[in-house]
């Protein structure tokens, strides 16, 4: 009998949601191909598991207690493989740094530099994450630390802000707003939106205007892992995308950026898990920290950007 562990985790989703559909959309696989796996299992185990009917998906008794023993099955493997990571990165003096897209544009150079000028012996591994992960892996601690975006969820990570980014609207050039110096929320919430993959809602209500569409659901036509990815919907003409002001560095012909008035920025931070005790994230924090107090002149420039600048500046080292 070989049981494969992605199957675990399927069917392990599919018990908690009780429902394919939730499930396939948790783990962003198509419904059949969920479907086909779980039978799978079912037949190398010689076992039903689970009892379907066209409302409901129910567990039979033999489900229930393979569920148990599958979800702490995979919680062992989980803190295995991270007891293992942590290992390696004290065995080898490795700070494995996570980040979004822009990571904290061009306060990141100075603050890797002021933390290797501390710690010239230790190796940063960058490992960047798409809009699917807006932890940035904390939230599967395979990073130590992270640059990520707020709002998000943050259940277990403890963040440390660095700077407020103002949010634009991402729309053809020949859009019939895209002529104006600004726009508000109200004037976009009836436009067709992209949306983020992923399952954070915290994050998907933030960049979707939820707050200003009074409980009224959005015109979500497509989800996007990327800022490029946006880029080319938003030439193809499927929608608009509510993005951040750095985008200017990456111009994209036929698209351009205005300014959303009355919109809250996107807070840039560094965070780290709430049970971590690494001496070397918190002098990665403590970089991070100095950096920011110590280059308003590059504080300024994030929080108060000219849309009309096209390239990322050079920088002064730190």
């Amino acid at each position: 009998m070989e049981i494969h562990t992605r199957q675990l985790r399927y069917f392990v989703a599919v018990a908690e949601e009780l429902s394919f559909t939730r499930a396939a959309q948790r783990l962003h696989i198509a419904q059949q191909a969920l479907s086909a796996q779980i039978k799978q299992l079912e037949q190398s185990l010689g076992v039903v598991l689970l009892t379907r009917t066209t409302r409901s998906v129910t567990l039979t008794a033999a489900g229930a207690a393979f569920f148990e023993d599958a979800a702490a099955t995979l919680a062992a493997m989980d803190a295995a493989a991270e007891r293992a990571r942590s290992m390696q990165r004290s065995e080898n003096e490795l700070l494995v740094l996570g980040f979004t897209e822009g990571a904290a544009l061009i306060l990141t150079e100075p603050i890797m530099s002021a933390f290797r000028d501390r710690h010239p012996g230790v190796t940063i591994e960058m490992r960047q994450s798409n809009y699917d992960t807006p932890s940035a892996g904390l939230d599967d601690r395979s990073v130590d630390v992270a640059f990520v975006r707020r709002p998000l969820t943050t259940d277990g990570i403890e963040f440390e802000a660095l700077f407020r980014e103002p949010r634009v609207a991402m729309m053809r050039a020949d859009h019939r707003l895209a002529t104006r110096s600004a726009v508000t929320a109200a004037d976009l919430i009836d436009e067709p939106i992209f949306g983020a993959a992923t399952t954070d809602v915290t994050w998907n209500a933030y960049w979707e205007l939820d707050d200003h569409r009074g409980g009224r659901p959005g015109r979500v036509v497509s989800r996007s892992t990327s800022l490029l990815e946006e880029f080319q919907k938003v030439a193809a003409g499927v929608g608009i995308a509510v993005t951040v002001a750095c985008a200017r560095w990456v111009p994209y012909p036929g698209v351009t950026l205005i300014p959303i008035a009355d919109d809250e920025p996107s807070e840039v931070a560094v965070a780290w898990a709430s049970d971590s005790d690494s001496a070397l994230v918190r002098s990665f924090v403590d970089a991070a920290i100095r950096v920011r107090d110590g280059r308003p002149d590059l504080v300024k420039r994030l929080e108060e950007p000219d849309l009309t600048e096209r390239t990322m500046p050079t920088l002064v080292p730190y």
